[in-house]
This record gives structure tokens, C-alpha cells and sequence, in this order.
């Protein structure tokens, strides 16, 4: 008896223990695309802050903005232009440069505005993966319009990867429109 109780409960904790380590996991994301050919600009990326992306409202700003500061609102700026991704890429194409030029042209001849880049991402891939390739996208513009000379200061990042997409229809018109850059003014 008393090995019959002990069969029927050392059996099955065992298989549990052999059984639970060959459990399928999620396959790793590929590695995001880094080509450098042509006229794109690659960012420097040395380390990716880690940034809150539970949305705008009460969270204190960072990346150089004064003590104190709250965002209370992030809009759409008229002078500041979206820029587009290619599909699994954080490198910015020509097109790209050549709007980052013009919003570092009104960034800089408008001094006191503090600006947040958001990084979009298209629905593909997990959610930890679209954040951290919509850091990247952010974090890319904020380094060219740094090149240009827009001050450190005016600019944060914010990653909101898949959660706002512009376009919700599924396939290729609708993902690319997703994998973008916004621009908005901190107010």
C-alpha cells in the first residue's frame, strides 16, 4: 500500500521535472537590420536608456529637461514632419534626413520648445522587440538632429513599439504607414 502511494506520487512529480525543461520557448528575434549601404545614417546606439512607455500623462520628462517638469500633453507640432521606417530598420534613409534637416532647422529657431520623438513600430513581432526596435527608430532621429545641432535638451524619447498605430488595416500599405517617427511639442 504504502508503495502504491508512493508510485502514484513520486511518478508523476518526476515526469513533471523531466518534461518541464524541454518545453518549446519563443524563438529569439532575428537582430534588427543595420544596413549601412547607401545614404542612410546609422545612429551611434553605445546603450538604450530605459525609458516608461505607460503613456504621457503625469510622467515626469528626462533626458535633460528641468526638475520638475511634467508632461501634461504631447502634441503634433506644425513645423515638425513624421519620418518613415523601412520594415525591421532603424537607419534613416535620405528622405528621412532630409525632413530631420527642416525639423532641426525649426527645433533651433524655436528655442524654448522641448520636443518628444516617438518611436512606432508595425504590429510584426512581439511586444518587447517593437519597443525596444521603436527606442532605436527614437533614438536614431535623436541623434541626427543632434548632429544638425538641435540642443540635447529640447529632445526625449518615448517607445510606444505596436500600440499606436496610425493604420490598423493588415498588410504592407497599413504596416508601413506604422513605422514611423512623430515629432510633438511637450506642454
Amino acid at each position: 500500500m504504502k508503495t502504491k502511494l508512493l508510485t502514484h506520487l513520486l511518478l508523476p512529480l518526476a515526469l513533471v521535472a523531466l518534461i518541464l525543461p524541454g518545453c518549446a520557448k519563443k524563438p529569439a528575434p532575428k537582430p534588427l537590420s543595420s544596413d549601412l549601404s547607401g545614404s542612410t545614417y546609422q545612429a551611434p546606439v553605445t546603450s538604450m536608456p530605459t525609458q516608461d512607455v505607460s503613456g504621457f500623462r503625469q510622467q515626469a520628462v528626462s533626458d535633460g529637461a528641468n526638475a520638475g517638469d511634467t508632461v501634461l500633453a504631447a502634441v503634433p507640432v506644425s513645423g515638425l514632419e513624421r519620418i518613415m521606417f523601412d520594415y525591421d530598420a532603424f537607419t534613416l534613409s535620405a528622405k528621412a534626413q532630409e525632413i530631420l534637416t527642416r525639423n532641426a532647422a525649426y527645433i533651433k529657431a524655436n528655442k524654448g520648445l522641448k520636443v518628444v520623438i516617438e518611436g512606432h513600430c508595425d504590429e510584426r513581432g512581439s511586444d518587447e522587440y517593437n519597443l525596444s526596435l521603436g527606442e532605436r527608430r527614437a533614438l536614431a532621429a535623436k541623434a541626427y538632429l543632434v548632429s544638425l545641432g538641435v540642443a540635447d535638451s529640447q529632445l526625449t524619447i518615448i517607445s510606444y513599439g505596436e500600440e499606436l498605430p496610425l493604420d490598423r488595416s493588415r498588410g504592407e500599405s497599413g504596416y508601413s504607414q506604422n513605422r514611423r517617427a512623430e515629432f510633438k511639442a511637450v506642454r
